[in-house]
């Protein structure tokens, strides 16, 4: 069992910049591939980002990528997403989850939700124009 808490949400302005937390707790958090997801109200769950469990890999959809870094320190048991130049469609309950290694392997990755098995509360970016 994998536990994983966000944090860092919030309300910026368009422009803006904010970096979201994940903290994990259970066991084995290093051997897990760690995504970012979004949801926005009344639209399905979009994957963000994913990321190695050695962080050697990442990968990014294609809306966020260049303004959303991804990242992890396993001594911490957490994994980050910087985000800068937000924008209003941006706003959205941000999820962090854990999935199996090949999620972000050397050749492929997860960006299906259901892959990951593990998945924390989310935490609300909203982004003013």
């Amino acid at each position: 069992q994998v536990q994983l808490v966000e944090s860092g949400g919030g309300l910026v302005q368009a422009g803006g910049s904010l970096t979201l937390s994940c903290a994990a707790s259970g066991r084995s958090f290093s051997s897990y591939a760690m995504g970012w997801f979004r949801q926005a109200p009344g639209k399905e769950r979009d994957f963000i980002a994913t990321i190695s469990w050695a962080g050697g890999s990442t990968y990014y959809a294609d809306s966020p990528k260049g303004r959303f870094t991804i990242s992890r320190d396993n001594a911490k048991n957490t994994v980050y997403l910087q985000m800068n130049s937000l924008k209003p469609e941006d706003t959205a309950v941000y999820y962090c989850a854990a999935g199996p290694a090949y999620c972000a392997g050397t050749y492929g990755y997860c960006s299906d939700s259901h892959e990951y098995n593990y998945w924390g509360r989310g935490t609300q970016v909203t982004v003013s124009s």
